[in-house]
C-alpha cells in the first residue's frame, strides 16, 4: 500500500468545543489520554468506540491506539504524539480504514486542546482532520468514486462522530477520582451540549 500522504488534499475537517467545570491548572490532557481506560473510551461515543490502548513507538514516543466505527468504516487509528502537554496533544496517525468496499489508508490528525474561561471553567476543543494517502486515491478510483464524493461522505460521517463524542471526551483524571463534566450528556451521544469550535 502506498502511504504517501497527500497533505494538499483535505478529506475532512471538524472541530467542536465543550465547557467543563475544571480549573485549567487541574487539567492534564496528556496524562488522561495515555491512561484512558477502555471502558471510559467506549462510553465516549457508543456504539462507535470499540477499544483503545496506549503504547510507544520504537523510539519511545507515546502512541494511542483507537478502534472505532466512523459511519460504516472500521478505523484502526495509530496515533503518534507530535505534541503531548497538559493543555495540548497533537496526535497523527496513518490509519487503516476497513470500508464496505475493502481496506485502505488515510492520515488522521487528532488535536485535543483546552483553554481557560475563568478560575473554575475551561473549554475543551476536539479537532479531527483527515488527508488521503495515495493508496486511498487509488482505492476510490478502482471503485469508481470521485474524491469529491469520498470527501463529502467522510465529512458527514467524521463530523457527526466528532460532534457526538466531544461532550463525553473531556473527563480529566485527578488522583483517585474523576471530575465530572459541568453538563453531563446522555450516553447515547444525542445531547446537543457541544458546539462547533470557532475558526482559529
Amino acid at each position: 500500500m502506498n502511504d504517501v500522504i497527500l497533505g494538499e488534499k483535505l478529506l475532512s475537517s471538524s472541530a467542536f468545543s465543550h465547557v467543563i467545570a475544571v480549573p485549567i491548572d487541574k487539567v492534564d490532557i496528556s496524562e488522561w489520554l495515555f491512561g484512558l481506560p477502555e471502558a471510559e473510551y467506549q462510553r465516549c461515543c457508543p456504539p462507535g468506540h470499540i477499544s483503545c490502548g496506549a503504547t510507544v513507538t520504537d523510539d519511545g514516543t507515546h502512541m494511542s491506539i483507537n478502534v472505532e466505527m466512523v459511519g460504516q468504516t472500521l478505523m484502526i487509528q495509530h496515533y503518534v504524539a507530535e505534541t503531548a502537554t497538559p493543555h495540548l496533544c497533537r496526535m497523527v496517525s496513518t490509519s487503516d480504514a476497513f470500508t464496505p468496499g475493502g481496506r485502505t489508508r488515510v492520515q488522521v490528525i487528532w488535536t485535543l486542546s483546552v483553554k481557560p474561561i475563568d478560575d473554575e471553567h475551561c473549554e475543551y476543543t476536539n479537532s479531527v482532520v483527515a488527508h488521503p494517502t495515495q493508496a486511498f486515491m487509488d482505492f476510490i478510483s478502482e471503485h469508481g468514486t470521485t474524491f469529491e464524493q469520498a470527501a463529502a461522505a467522510r465529512q458527514h460521517d467524521g463530523g457527526d462522530h466528532n460532534r457526538r463524542e466531544t461532550p463525553l471526551l473531556p473527563r480529566v483524571s485527578l488522583g483517585e477520582h474523576l471530575l465530572e463534566l459541568s453538563s453531563r450528556p446522555c450516553r447515547d451521544c444525542g445531547n446537543q451540549t457541544s458546539r462547533p469550535a470557532q475558526a482559529r
